[in-house]
């Protein structure tokens, strides 16, 4: 991507900053920092109050309670076409009567810069963007995908230390999603401004993201780098949330030997860990799908926790194989790289799984 003029994007911190519709709590009390010039992702399922923080932050949903400081001013009572905050739509929201170049000119007229700097910039961020020389092309002319592109250079071309980014790549197919993930990347290291993103889906916060807060029932459930979330999550939801999990409720924690803690599952069977339990009453055995091997062959060294079941499905995607296997009356999802000239395991088979007590991690249940 070309150069582009960088500023230093705001500092941002949501003190307590809540949302009531009547008696229904849309955001409770929040606390949140967002680094300047950091990627900020809020994720969720529907209802969780992303959409709501960041409609806020924005100035369109007036907050019940709590302050909104960018760079230390509080902006509440601030008017959003006085906040200096940039916008991304799903829908892109392009004016159709307007060419390409006079979508991405217009917030700067509305600012009354002169002619000569406005056609400067706009083909500046054109460049940015990756769409030089076709500024006299109409919306309906580009695909989504350079749509999202010109609704980018609209939002950021007149420098504002704040992106907010609701849910942009929602309406793209997989493949032009996940090259668009690519390009926004790139924009935000053009640019330099801090940026809040909001997705429903994790894989794509996950691989865009600088840092990323878990909403649930108008609630963070945690927030923090992408790999701890998965690699430490707080409780069972975070840890179901962010990738896939096989969560087993236990029934008992039976004591620790050296450093390994033996603990029975609420369906029967016995696990090891190392990870010392939390204090809590209810606890879960969270083991990710790539931390199990599939074999009927003597175990491993250290492979103390040791499974058999009946192979239920085989899917083969994206470079890997999920196979899920019948336990009793659950399924374990296993996943691994896929490999060549190497024969899958079939439907009906039965087959032994098997992983370290370090890869079973155990976690509050709420």
């Amino acid at each position: 991507m070309a150069e582009y003029s960088k500023q230093r994007g705001a500092g941002v911190v949501i003190e307590a900053l809540a949302k009531r519709y009547g008696e229904v709590e849309a955001l409770a009390p929040t606390d949140l920092t967002v680094q300047s010039g950091e990627f900020f992702s809020l994720i969720g399922p529907s209802g969780s109050g992303k959409s709501t923080l960041l409609g806020c932050i924005a100035g369109f949903v007036p907050p019940s309670a709590g302050r909104i400081l960018v760079n230390g001013a509080d902006i509440v009572a601030v008017p959003p076409y006085r906040r200096n905050i940039g916008m991304v739509f799903q829908n892109y929201s392009l004016f159709p009567h307007m060419s390409v170049a006079e979508n991405i000119a217009f917030p700067l007229r509305m600012r009354k810069l002169p002619p000569g700097e406005i056609a400067g910039r706009v083909e500046r961020i054109l460049s940015v963007v990756r769409l030089p020389g076709m500024g006299d092309r109409a919306p309906s002319q580009l695909s989504g995908g350079q749509q999202q592109r010109v609704a980018l250079a609209r939002a950021a071309v007149y420098d504002p230390p704040l992106l907010l980014m609701d849910e942009p790549l929602g309406a793209l197919d997989k493949n032009l999603r996940e090259e668009m993930q690519y390009e926004i990347k790139q924009f935000h290291r053009a640019i330099g401004a801090t940026v809040l993103y909001v997705t429903h889906d994790q894989e794509e916060a996950a691989t865009m993201s600088d840092r990323i807060a878990i909403l649930n029932h108008g609630r963070i459930e945690q927030a923090g780098e992408p790999r701890a979330l998965y690699e430490q999550p707080r409780n069972a939801f975070v840890a179901s949330f962010l990738g896939d999990a096989n969560l087993f409720e236990v029934r008992r924690v039976d004591g620790a030997i050296a450093d390994r803690i033996a603990v029975e599952t609420s369906d029967g069977l016995r696990l090891v860990a190392t990870h010392a339990p939390v204090t809590v009453a209810r606890l879960v055995a969270c083991i990710r799908p790539e931390a199990i091997r599939l074999g009927n062959d003597p175990e491993r060294t250290g492979e103390t926790n040791v499974i058999d079941g009946v192979v239920a499905d085989v899917v083969h995607a994206a470079g890997s194989v999920r196979t899920r296997v019948s336990v009793g009356d659950r399924l374990v999802t296993v996943r691994a790289a896929t490999q060549r000239n190497v024969t899958g395991w079939r439907v009906g088979e039965a087959v032994r799984m098997a992983w370290h007590p370090r890869d079973t991690l155990l976690i509050p249940k709420e």
